[in-house]
């Protein structure tokens, strides 16, 4: 997760694999990303017939201030591997960084690691307003979390947290034990929640 305050590099190696408190579910909102440059040069996630409505962008693990990452690991991670999560995670780079910077600190082996990222995604229920809308949504963001939680019995409205970029919908996180069922989020992540009254979803292309 991003962030400030630690007083060290970006990039920084730090903390023990499998110690943390809990874990972050960050699941990314596809049509804000195919909508930017970055995007419209993406065939594998936006390219035709790629109507990906959120996307799996990671599985954290999490401090209750702070987060490790880059930890000291002997485990790999394999081709196959890369391949078999291109489904939920349609970027190659991104399952190779989601496991180099994060997946590496929870003490699990790639395939542990990646079956529980992908077993808490699915997990998540989508509110109807979020599934493949057509047309762009002007929202609050408070009300994007409440329609996440009112879909999902088992987590509270304090387990997620809606993030923009601009004025636009980016992601949605929701925060799980190690037993990988909600709980509140820590300070650390609710700082990071989008702030403006409103928003835009942006709809599936």
């Amino acid at each position: 997760m991003a962030g400030a305050g630690w007083g060290q590099g970006r990039n920084a190696p730090r903390g023990t694999a499998g110690e943390f408190d809990f874990y972050l579910l960050s699941m990314s909102w596809s049509p804000q990303y195919c909508s930017s440059p970055a995007g419209e040069r993406d065939t594998a996630q936006c390219g035709a017939g790629r109507r990906y409505e959120f996307i799996l962008h990671g599985l954290w693990p999490q401090y209750e201030r702070g987060w490790p990452q880059f930890c000291a690991s002997s485990q790999g991670l394999s081709n196959a591997l890369v391949e078999k999560m291109m489904d939920v995670m349609p970027s190659r780079r991104l399952v190779r960084h989601e496991w180099e910077k994060h997946g590496v600190c929870t003490g699990l082996s790639a395939a542990e690691y990646f079956g529980k990222a992908r077993a808490a995604f699915s997990a998540v229920r989508v509110p109807a307003t979020l599934q493949s809308p057509r047309s762009a949504r002007t929202v609050a963001p408070l009300k994007i979390r409440d329609e996440i939680a009112a879909a999902n019995p088992g987590l509270g409205k304090d387990a997620v947290s809606v993030t923009c970029a601009g004025r636009f919908l980016s992601e949605v996180r929701v925060c799980l034990g190690k037993d990988m069922k909600g709980r509140a989020c820590s300070a650390d992540v609710t700082r990071q929640a989008c702030r403006l009254p409103e928003i835009i979803v942006q709809p599936v292309r």
